[in-house]
């Protein structure tokens, strides 16, 4: 099948390292688990939308409960309680406005798109207006999480507003416990939905017209 992801540019936009949440175990003594280490990859490209990456750098990944690869090409319908396994999340928000928007994506090509009213107040009748296209490899310690986020999927921009961005991850191990990862932390247990943790800025990028 053709692909309608867009080709990745030379230069991406910005690459940032992921620290654990204190709570999270090993995460007093770092490279002890079996997290080598997680970068988080975003742009916005010419065509619109946004790619975000996931990687899974130097890790023990067989010491790590990944879910697997869904028999379909492109899942299209979304799928709840990602989070409650190996998940990789993004938020997005307008500076200046309390609405906000999540996604979950999972190795496994499945996905979550949710729209929150303010913190942790989620609009129950959203629905999502396309699917977001996922890829994920795995290779010699690497897992890598790739997703094509369309222009319709994102929140509304208004005109020279860019977009605040967390970028998030929760990493489920075999031994039953797990690892919150995000590039910033600033409750006593892990908390994505707090709006002062989208220090990110995402420049948007309009459809080039038919």
């Amino acid at each position: 099948m053709t692909s309608s992801r867009p080709e990745r540019p030379r230069v991406p936009i910005i690459t940032v390292g992921l620290r654990p949440h204190p709570t999270s175990p090993d995460a007093a003594a770092p490279g002890t688990g079996p997290v080598g280490r997680l970068l988080a990859t975003m742009f916005s490209p010419p065509e619109g939308g946004a790619v975000f990456e996931f990687r899974l750098e130097d890790s023990r990944l067989g010491k790590l409960a990944i879910p697997e690869a869904a028999r379909a090409y492109r899942v299209t319908r979304p799928t709840d309680e990602l989070w409650q396994h190996t998940c990789f999340e993004v938020f997005l928000g307008v500076p200046g406005e309390p609405q906000y928007r999540e996604y979950n994506f999972s190795p496994s090509g499945q996905w979550a798109c949710y729209a929150f009213r303010a913190w942790r107040e989620r609009i129950e009748d959203f629905t999502p207006a396309t699917a977001p296209e996922i890829t994920c490899t795995q290779q010699d310690g690497t897992l890598a999480l790739e997703a094509y986020v369309p222009p319709e999927l994102l929140p509304t921009v208004p005109a020279g507003c860019d977009l605040q961005v967390s970028l998030t991850a929760v990493i489920e191990r075999k031994d039953g416990q797990f690892e919150h990862w995000a590039l910033r932390h600033v409750a006593a247990q892990p908390d994505f939905h707090a709006r002062d943790t989208f220090v990110l800025t995402l420049a948007t990028a309009a459809r080039k017209s038919d």
